[in-house]
């Protein structure tokens, strides 16, 4: 008597996330944070339109400032944009010259993101709503790029 065994095929989006992630693993890893990059731009634009189209108001105050100014369309964007490059650098060096890259890259850009969020909370002349958008677009956008890049840096090249 022979016991069948069932197998189950996994369904064909898990098999191109499978794929797509191998394909990452392999890539140079400044090549990976700039696609996380792009990814978690997008994402945080998207977040702050919706807050925006939900009557959040988008205006925000530097410190030192007299009056808050407008966050404009695509102002998202560009601060991922801008900051992630401070991310990328970090992730090739660590690449480089750390033991465990990966986990120094997740310890120290979980803790640049803690810090980062203290930011919006002191933001003279600019309403409770925004701060908490702003403060919460900070947590979107390292919520998409930090766990790409990290799953990047714990895979050597062969």
């Amino acid at each position: 008597m022979s016991a069948i065994t069932s197998q189950t095929r996994p369904a064909t989006s898990s098999l191109s996330s499978a794929r797509s992630a191998r394909l990452l693993d392999t890539r140079p890893v400044w090549l990976v944070g700039v696609l996380a990059t792009l990814a978690g731009a997008v994402v945080t634009e998207g977040f702050g339109l919706i807050a925006r189209g939900v009557g959040v108001p988008m205006e925000a105050a530097s410190p030192g400032a007299t009056e808050a100014a407008e966050i404009p369309v695509g102002g998202f964007f560009g601060g991922v944009l801008f900051w992630s490059v401070v991310g990328i650098v970090l992730a090739v060096v660590l690449a480089r010259w750390a033991k465990r890259p990966a986990r120094t890259f997740v310890v120290t850009t979980v803790a640049l993101t803690a810090l980062s969020v203290a930011g919006p909370a002191v933001a003279p002349h600019t309403a409770t709503s925004t701060q908490i958008v702003l403060a919460m677009s900070h947590l979107v956008a390292a919520a998409v790029i930090i766990p790409v890049v990290a799953r990047r840096l714990s895979h050597r090249r062969p």
